[in-house]
């Protein structure tokens, strides 16, 4: 099973959630580390042989437009994580970190692919991927936006940046790519078992069993209070509990109508979410923490904890978020 695709594609590029990725997360982590093992076996061999390790399948470093955008960045972003560089002629710091990225995908061999986008001639791309100033770096894995970063950064920052990006598509999304990370080839050793507690909750989210899902997921955090998977699956599943329920058009209409709806506001947000709207979701929850008091601040703040746990804690916009949440609040 592999994780699902949010739907990111070149007419819909921004920040979709994919809500599914939970029920993949641990066959996902299995393949990574097998495929690694492989990798590891190739390049031992290859040394021992006295060649040179295989090379990636793919260019390295390829200019992408509007026209290339689905196939180079959205298609390949299954096999290896793509790094996107916003940049322009004229914009002189892009030629400062231009190169850094550009000799980075040399060394990292297939691990990543460096799309480069001229934002002047692509500029629908440039919209869709809410770009406000150049460089801009994104990527995209498993055809899911990951915001890195905006403005230039030094080599040790960005390498550290691609480090932390490889090590979540490999852990979350079972993207390796790099020279010998082949489908399908078995790795040497075996590996341990999904746990079987994980494996019932992720079942239960794929039939559509909410209200069972929530409660495998608990049983496991009963066990393992600190067990990632199931606080962002529990997450998922809450929220999707929640949303099933729900005529968006009436969702929208009475938070529209009265914004000091505290219940109103946190269905929308709800909304806007599985919608893929994040910005949209965390905002609507700070200016409602906000403007309220009591009982219905804390049941707003509260919400808005759990939202993050569906994004993720080290996502920027959530580490954004947080710090809007902090000034509202103090």
């Amino acid at each position: 099973m592999q994780p699902r695709n949010s739907g990111l594609n070149s007419s819909a590029l921004r920040g979709a959630v994919d809500l599914a990725a939970v029920k993949a997360a641990g066959e996902a982590a299995q393949k990574a580390e097998q495929a690694r093992a492989e990798r590891a076996r190739q390049a031992a061999a290859a040394e021992a042989d006295g060649i040179a390790p295989p090379v990636a399948p793919y260019p390295l470093v390829i200019d992408v437009s509007e026209d290339t955008f689905e196939a180079e960045v959205v298609q390949r972003s299954a096999e290896v994580p793509v790094v996107v560089d916003f940049w322009a002629e004229w914009c002189g710091p892009c030629k400062q970190l231009s190169p850094i990225l550009e000799r980075l995908a040399e060394e990292y061999a297939g691990r990543i692919v460096l799309a480069k986008i001229d934002v002047d001639a692509n500029q629908l791309i440039a919209q869709q991927f809410g770009i406000q100033g150049i460089p801009a770096v994104m990527a995209v894995v498993a055809g899911q936006l990951v915001p890195l970063f905006q403005g230039a950064e030094n080599e040790a920052n960005v390498r550290k940046i691609i480090d932390q990006l490889i090590a979540v598509a490999e852990q979350r999304f079972g993207i390796v790519g790099g020279a010998g990370a082949s489908a399908g080839q078995a790795p040497a050793a075996t590996l341990p078992p999904e746990d079987p507690a994980l494996a019932a909750a992720h079942d239960a989210l794929d039939r559509g069993d909410l209200g069972g899902a929530v409660q495998a997921y608990r049983n496991v955090l009963a066990d393992q209070p600190g067990n990632t998977e199931a606080k962002l699956g529990l997450a998922q599943a809450q929220l999707l509990q929640r949303v099933e329920k729900f005529d968006p058009q009436a969702v929208r209409a009475a938070a529209a109508g009265d914004p000091k709806d505290v219940a109103a506001q946190l269905d929308a947000a709800d909304l806007d979410l599985v919608g893929g709207h994040v910005e949209d979701a965390f905002g609507r929850l700070v200016d409602t923490v906000g403007r309220t008091f009591g009982e219905d601040r804390d049941t707003a703040r509260l919400r808005l904890l759990e939202l993050f746990e569906v994004i993720g804690t080290e996502d920027p916009r959530v580490v954004a978020a947080r710090s809007a949440l902090a000034r509202v609040l103090f």
